[in-house]
């Protein structure tokens, strides 16, 4: 008889917040964060710097997305070369009750330890002497979504995000959060999982327009467990658009034409999702 009692208005709460959320999706305002900046440049290449390069196609994609579609607000983390912690790139997304969260970084490979020689000890025993040289040849793009390992931290942006978009009185309902609690449980599991299939759906959307666009490698979508990523209370991907590592990438990256063909890319997938996920 309990567990009846539980079940049904756990059933019409979790069924009616779902209608709501669907209902009133809408890609209104999309948060682009260059990755790094300040002090903490990111990746280095032979000539230049990731926070950069991050910023200069940031700067870009916004650009285009205020021309071509006027509807949607566009912020940005930074527009300039400064440092910005993590957690306040999310809670600017978070604060203001940002539909898209779209991360722009490039990749590197680390320095390979290889055997540059060998010397003998005493004994004459031939002993390897070891160097760093670095990889150069590892090329692609791949765009990541928050692993589903630590979406447990994505609870309290979550419940602090979507006072809105659920019933008014929806933030002092939930104000006292207790894990234990069956419903808090299940409606925090929905909505991560909301955000999930959101951001995988951007972030295939993107990685196809890479390949089928412009002709890179696909490295895939991926999930992993990124700070920024993690605190979003929102769809959110993070888009390594090249390897700074790699001269060839590097230099794509870095020409006018390179980020051009990357921010159509993105901005396709952007137009994309919108119209595919939005419900009127």
């Amino acid at each position: 008889m309990r567990l009846n009692k539980v079940l049904l208005p756990l059933s019409f709460l979790f069924f009616s917040s779902l209608v709501t959320f669907s209902q009133g999706y809408k890609v209104k305002t999309i948060v682009i964060d260059a990755g790094h900046g300040g002090k903490k440049p990111g990746a280095r290449g032979s000539f230049s710097l990731e926070k950069n390069v991050a910023l200069e196609v940031a700067l870009k994609l916004g650009k285009k997305i205020e021309e071509e579609m006027p509807e949607v607000k566009v912020l940005y983390t930074r527009k300039t070369d400064v440092d910005v912690d993590f957690y306040k790139r999310a809670a600017l997304a978070n604060d203001n009750k940002a539909d898209l969260f779209l991360s722009i970084h490039c990749n590197s490979m680390p320095d390979r330890r290889v055997i540059t020689g060998y010397t003998r000890n005493k004994k004459g025993k031939r002993i390897p002497r070891y160097g760093y040289r670095k990889n150069t040849v590892t090329s692609g793009t791949e765009t990541f979504v928050a692993g589903s390992h630590r979406l447990n931290e994505q609870d309290a942006a979550i419940r602090e995000n979507e006072d809105i978009k659920l019933e008014k009185n929806y933030k002092q309902n939930y104000n006292g959060y207790d894990p234990n609690d069956p419903e808090t449980f299940i409606i925090l599991s929905l909505f991560k999982n909301l955000f999930r299939d959101k951001s995988l759906k951007l972030a295939r959307l993107i990685q196809n327009n890479y390949t089928n666009d412009d002709g890179r490698v696909n490295r895939g979508v991926k999930e992993q467990g990124l700070l920024i990523l993690q605190r979003c209370g929102l769809p959110a991907v993070l888009t390594e658009i090249g390897f700074i590592s790699n001269p060839t990438e590097e230099k794509y990256i870095n020409s006018d034409s390179g980020q051009a063909e990357i921010v159509n890319s993105i901005f396709k997938a952007i137009k994309t999702y919108k119209k595919e996920t939005e419900i009127n």
